[in-house]
């Protein structure tokens, strides 16, 4: 497992992040504030012979409810996805495609201030602006 760390500002930001996607049968985003998860997002090409997206928050040491319920699995191995934050929600799109959206659990976004990636990920940019 590789773990990447790096502390990012939110702060009412939209934010992208651009990762080339997984090479392995797994792989997690974490936005962070503290202890608390603003956003866990994890791929896995192989879970009991499906493919599944998970989405979750943790807020003061409890997981919140999962979301899993996604129509289709667009990730390929080697394939670019992002992840950007506007002051509502966190969006996924996997080759400038739409994929889903996970409404912000965590309100005070300016205490958001890690992206970790875990598993064989590759982080190509992180962007940051004023929301308008």
């Amino acid at each position: 497992m590789r773990v990447v760390q790096m502390d990012v500002s939110i702060y009412l930001l939209k934010q992208v992040v651009t990762v080339l996607a997984c090479r392995g049968l797994k792989f997690t985003v974490e936005l962070a504030a503290k202890s608390d998860l603003a956003f866990h997002f994890n791929a896995r090409f192989n879970e009991r012979s499906k493919k599944v997206i998970v989405r979750n928050s943790l807020i003061a040491k409890k997981w919140g409810k999962e979301e899993r319920d996604l129509e289709h699995f667009p990730f390929i191995q080697g394939q670019p996805f992002e992840i950007l934050c506007t002051n509502k929600e966190f969006k996924v799109a996997v080759n400038k495609s739409h994929l889903l959206e996970f409404k912000h659990r965590i309100t005070n976004l300016s205490s958001v201030d890690t992206l970790s990636i875990f598993f064989d990920l590759t982080l190509s940019s992180v962007n940051m602006e004023n929301i308008p």
